[in-house]
């Protein structure tokens, strides 16, 4: 049973704060990899929360890993997110405010594979053709505008 299933045998569905990590990871082409997520349905980035004694590296290689079946060989940090603005009521009930380090995955390695849960479907996007906003996860989107500014400046995100 994960933290967060824990956390929230003692405090129901209630608005906690999650440490979270999420996943740029491009083809060679540069275009962006997007999960069909299992729990909206939505398109996002292979993301996740953090266990109790992980780190955020550690974290970003496990669910990227059991998301997509590629193993992260080198990642930087773009973006920290931590604005209420981000809040998310999941379909169960439970809400969530995030603190996500979001990471350009440099490389990677594996055949790309959906785990079938919490990834139904995987696919390369362009930047400039990814799903319509109503079908990107709410989250997601602003860190796909933040990871194209950071190609641009090199410099960090956070909100």
């Amino acid at each position: 049973m994960s933290y967060i299933e824990q956390l929230r045998q003692v405090i129901g569905h209630r608005k906690i704060i999650a440490p979270g990590v999420r996943a740029v990871i491009r083809d060679a082409a540069g275009r962006v990899l997007l999960q069909r997520r299992g729990d909206f349905g939505t398109w996002g980035l292979p993301a996740g929360g953090l266990e109790r004694d992980e780190t955020v590296a550690a974290a970003l290689a496990r669910e990227v890993l059991e998301e997509t079946n590629l193993r992260v060989l080198r990642a930087v940090p773009f973006g920290i997110y931590s604005n209420p603005d981000y809040s998310i009521t999941y379909p169960n009930g439970d809400q969530t405010q995030p603190f996500t380090v979001a990471f350009l995955v440099e490389e990677w390695a594996g055949e790309l594979a959906a785990d079938g849960d919490e990834s139904l479907e995987l696919a390369f996007f362009a930047l400039d053709a990814l799903p319509p906003p109503e079908r990107l996860h709410p989250p997601h989107r602003q860190a796909l505008r933040d990871f194209q500014t950071f190609l641009d400046t090199g410099r960090l995100v956070v909100d």
